[in-house]
């Protein structure tokens, strides 16, 4: 791949990107089925709708979408087993430590722009050590609206003092390519990642495509 960036700053989605947090989300979605007297879902089975966060695992899981009868109920049951087990089973991608690591060395910040709320983010992002080398954290309800929109992105870039166009944001659902885009910064799409059932990178239109964490470096110019 040909295309390299002049960056000050790196930002990363973090569900499917930094972190496979599918275990932990498939695991509340797999204590409300039992409950509901259903068998367990494996975790691969779950995990191409992990980005989609509660109504990406109530409708693979539970057959439900917004605006069903049940399905809000259903969805504050799911964060609520969510809340009380995020960090259990979640871990970094690999490469993803190497990444960041190599970052730093070269002098580029980076931080984490998410839809998760924050009362998840915070202790997903202490967990997994983030905290304490990520320059800025923008959650999902950070500002008035979450991406596809550009105003997380555009947030993130205010906090650290520069231009979107100083910035990439590497993420594995298209509308982390939308925000992107409409925020003014290069979009690098995270193949690695959970991508949803049937992605179509070609249609995403990112400016790269990564198929490891470590393949992001070689794109990276420090200005």
């Amino acid at each position: 791949m040909s295309a390299r960036f002049g960056v000050r700053a790196v930002l990363f989605d973090l569900d499917g990107t930094l972190a496979d947090t599918a275990p932990d989300l498939g695991g509340a979605l797999n204590r409300l089925r039992e409950r509901r007297g259903l068998p367990a879902l494996p975790i691969s089975q779950l995990r191409p709708v992990a980005s989609a966060g509660a109504r990406g695992m109530l409708g693979a899981g539970l057959g439900m979408a917004p605006g069903d009868d049940d399905y809000e109920s259903a969805r504050v049951e799911f964060l609520s087993e969510y809340e009380a087990a995020l960090d259990r089973d979640t871990r970094l991608f690999d490469g993803v430590a190497e990444c960041l690591a190599a970052l730093a060395q070269q002098g580029l910040r980076w931080g984490v722009v998410t839809n998760k709320a924050t009362r998840f983010t915070v202790p997903v992002v202490a967990g997994l050590g983030l905290d304490r080398s990520a320059a800025v954290v923008i959650s999902g309800d950070t500002t008035p609206h979450a991406k596809p929109h550009p105003a997380p992105l555009l947030e993130a870039c205010a906090r650290l003092g520069i231009a979107p166009h100083e910035a990439v944001y590497v993420g594995d659902d298209l509308r982390d390519m939308e925000a992107a885009r409409a925020a003014g910064m290069p979009a690098i799409a995270a193949a690695y990642g959970y991508l949803g059932a049937t992605p179509d990178l070609e249609a995403w239109r990112a400016d790269a495509v990564i198929a490891t964490p470590l393949d992001l470096l070689p794109l990276l110019v420090p200005i």
